[in-house]
């Protein structure tokens, strides 16, 4: 049974630009995914049938708002679709891994109905960052809890 894409894993970027996605995520993402711009420099890894939603729900945006526009143009200009090989390998494209700084050492991390693809180093100064407010950020994320 798949529970949503959790923990975080160190694959490595091949010459390619192809990585072994971790095997707990395989199930979540063979009927395909799509690779996109994440915030913070990330690629974020979407399940295709959860990307689709999502870009239905864009569609109920406000065409007119310069900044749905904006937003648009960007996640869909790089987005790439794809289905793992049999060895569970994608490949993330130039655009992506130059947007993202990816190199060879990357991690990726879960973040329950999609994931991420961090470079290694951005994700260590990142985590160490986010680590010390994360315990006040309960009440932020779940007023009431």
């Amino acid at each position: 049974m798949f529970l949503g894409f959790l923990g975080t894993h160190t694959p490595r970027l091949d010459d390619k630009g192809r990585l072994v996605l971790p095997a707990k995520f395989r199930e979540g993402l063979a009927g395909g995914l799509v690779l996109t711009k994440g915030q913070d420099r990330s690629v974020a890894v979407w399940p295709a049938a959860e990307f689709a939603a999502y870009a239905e729900r864009l569609n109920e945006a406000s065409r007119s708002n310069p900044k749905v526009q904006a937003y648009q143009r960007v996640l869909f200009s790089e987005a790439s679709d794809q289905i793992p090989d049999r060895q569970g390998r994608i490949t993330v494209p130039p655009a992506l891994r130059e947007y993202a700084g990816l190199d060879r050492d990357v991690v990726v991390v879960g973040k329950n109905t999609t994931a991420e693809i961090w470079d290694a180093t951005a994700w260590a100064a990142y985590l160490r960052d986010q680590e010390e407010a994360f315990s006040g950020l309960s009440e932020e994320v779940f007023p009431g809890i």
